[in-house]
């Protein structure tokens, strides 16, 4: 989407056609809004990014906790965990090349959400930790990592238009990924230290777009997953949500509810997205009249949060449920 994505949301906005994309690359989501918010507006276009496995599980599962949870959620953490059959997991390098373009120009983005000047999204109850980079879990007992794709400000930015145009309160987030035990930790350990030197050099970055099955140890290659590694592959993501029982004040007490909820379904780069992409479309189309007043560009909770795409999602086999009841 860096290189060839923006010709697309350019030529929908000028014809007066709504679009959508799979987007994954926080640099790309950012820029279409700062460039064609407005326009969109005017339009009465919707243009709605990551509607694939980035970000739609994510975004619309904190959405799903806080309307299961009795009261006020005010933080969710997630957790993805995915996992492979006998055949072992394979992506396209499609995805690994989105991840050597966005780190190596990371401070582009800085610059690109100064120029945005983003209200700060308020701290409503009490500070979400932060967990370190890498973690033992033992509600999975695996080892866990922070998450590196687009799943945090996509979210942030969903949790920010509905605090400021629908005065929600808004819900702090944190995602990480499972990855197994210590010694799946060392391999990744090693191999994220060698991705994140080459990268910042331009020779670096040719020989990891050049070689991405050596530099991911197998994960990542030029011809993608087989049929049978599709087949062999699904995903979970689990919500550990807290908050207030209704009429508790969030500003003068600690939390007393939590609840925990899933997102399940395929394979994600290739079963799971589509699936979203092709009902997030249906919902764009379907479900007008419950999308935002006017147009622009959003992200899926901005743009879905009162839609039926969850349901739609769940008679497609991706799907959301409640793990535990809260409870005070």
């Amino acid at each position: 989407y860096r290189f060839f994505g923006e010709p697309v949301v350019e030529a929908c906005v000028e014809n007066g056609a709504s679009c959508i994309d799979i987007s994954g690359e926080p640099q790309f989501l950012e820029g279409m809004y700062l460039k064609y918010n407005e326009r969109a507006a005017e339009k009465g276009v919707y243009v709605i990014g990551s509607c694939g496995f980035d970000s739609i599980p994510a975004d619309m599962g904190v959405l799903y906790t806080r309307d299961k949870l009795k009261g006020t959620l005010t933080a969710v953490e997630s957790f993805l965990s995915v996992k492979s059959g006998p055949e072992g997991l394979g992506v396209h390098d499609g995805t690994w090349k989105s991840a050597v373009y966005g780190l190596a120009d990371e401070a582009s983005l800085k610059k690109l959400r100064k120029q945005i000047g983003y209200a700060p999204v308020p701290v409503v109850g009490a500070k979400l930790k932060k967990r370190g980079f890498m973690f033992y879990s033992p509600e999975f007992k695996e080892y866990c990592l922070t998450f590196m794709g687009s799943d945090g400000s996509v979210v942030k930015r969903t949790q920010r238009y509905l605090h400021t145009e629908l005065q929600q309160t808004p819900v702090q987030y944190g995602a990480y990924v499972t990855v197994g035990g210590l010694g799946s930790v060392i391999k990744l350990m090693f191999l994220g230290m060698l991705f994140l030197l080459l990268v910042k050099f331009n020779f670096g970055r040719k020989l990891l777009t050049k070689y991405p099955e050596f530099f991911s140890a197998g994960r990542f290659s030029k011809k993608g997953p087989t049929q049978k590694q599709m087949d062999g592959t699904s995903f979970t993501m689990t919500f550990f949500g807290e908050g207030y029982s209704e009429g508790q004040d969030p500003q003068n007490a600690k939390p007393n509810v939590k609840i925990c909820t899933e997102v399940k379904g395929p394979e994600p780069g290739y079963v799971a997205t589509p699936i979203a992409m092709v009902q997030a479309a249906l919902s764009l189309l379907e479900d007008s009249a419950s999308l935002p007043k006017q147009g622009g560009v959003y992200s899926p909770g901005a743009a879905f949060s009162k839609t039926k795409l969850i349901d739609r999602l769940n008679k497609r086999g991706v799907e959301f449920s409640v793990i535990s009841k809260p409870e005070v």
